[in-house]
């Protein structure tokens, strides 16, 4: 698997959800970006568990990805980092990632890794980035593929 274009797919995926109105569209980044248009989303920290099958048949990514809203308004800014950390719905990004596992019996991410799944939601906090402070929590998720 190659981490660049995998971080790039899981944020094109991410792009899909819906705010509410009156909200401005989530911008997304497979990257850590030098500065945030906020609700951002990007891919930051991974780890690899490589040779998970012989002959590197299979590796598994863990990746943390951040949402950051701006805080205008505390409750405002918290109430729609929750509609992006919603198990369902159209402002969900579990949904919005997990639709790019594909039909049942394709690969994930437009044919990158064999499967993903978005673990846990953690983190849900205030964050510094680049000197501005946002409210948001990281997104765990887990990839497999070919090593």
């Amino acid at each position: 698997m190659e981490a660049s274009a995998i971080r790039a797919a899981i944020a094109d995926a991410a792009r899909v959800v819906v705010l509410p109105e009156g909200i401005p569209k989530l911008t997304c980044t497979g990257y850590v970006p030098d500065a945030v248009v906020a609700p951002h989303f990007f891919c930051g920290e991974y780890t690899v568990d490589y040779d998970k099958a012989m002959g590197r048949g299979l590796d598994v990514v863990e990746l943390t990805c951040r949402v950051l809203v701006g805080r205008a308004d505390d409750r405002a800014s918290q109430r729609t980092l929750d509609s992006l950390l919603a198990g369902s719905g159209p402002s969900s990004l579990k949904t919005a990632i997990e639709a790019a596992r594909g039909a049942p019996g394709d690969y994930a991410l437009g044919g990158l890794a064999h499967d993903l799944h978005v673990m846990r939601m953690q983190g849900y906090r205030w964050y510094e980035h680049n000197g501005v402070d946002f409210v948001g929590a990281e997104l765990i998720i887990k990839i497999i593929g070919e090593g």
